[in-house]
């Protein structure tokens, strides 16, 4: 997990253990008030909302408690691997894309975030500028990317 990664994931836990216990606990607190719990679909509405907040959180300090921190000193740009920013060209569409290997914990594609995990995150892991590729897909033949530059951040 890099850095940022590993702040993100502090703040969130810290968010939601917090500022969003507080409005679930408010919520609850304002629907006992409405009357008899046992056919109140706002309280039950509201302690459902509260027992998925407390998994999410249990789930997010677990990530936690295994995140092991990429120290940015010790990426190194001749292969890839988490931390460092990949760019590849698809040797079939000849587009380029660049992508920032992470952890699992932090990735977003819709960010050009690709987990080490992912199909391609997994497949470039390891590779050096000038390789070729193959990402398998679920349908077809596998894509084929060429590795042209890898960065460390």
């Amino acid at each position: 997990m890099t850095p940022e990664g590993l702040e993100s994931l502090k703040a969130k836990i810290d968010y939601l253990s917090g500022v969003r216990r507080r409005e679930v606990a408010e919520r609850i607190k304002e629907a006992r008030e409405f009357g008899d719990i046992a056919e109140n679909s706002e309280y039950d509405d509201a302690k459902n909302e509260q027992a998925m907040l407390e998994k999410q959180i249990a789930d997010l300090e677990e990530k936690l408690r295994s995140a092991r921190p990429v120290d940015q000193k010790d990426v190194d740009a001749g292969s890839v691997s988490v931390g460092v920013t990949v760019h590849v060209k698809d040797q079939k569409t000849d587009k380029s894309a660049k992508y920032r290997i992470v952890g699992s914990a932090e990735a977003s594609p819709a960010e050009q975030k690709l987990s080490n995990e992912s199909p391609v995150g997994k497949a470039l892991m390891g590779h050096k500028r000038g390789e070729i590729v193959s990402v398998p897909v679920p349908r077809g033949p596998a894509r084929k990317l060429k590795i042209t530059k890898i960065e460390t951040s």
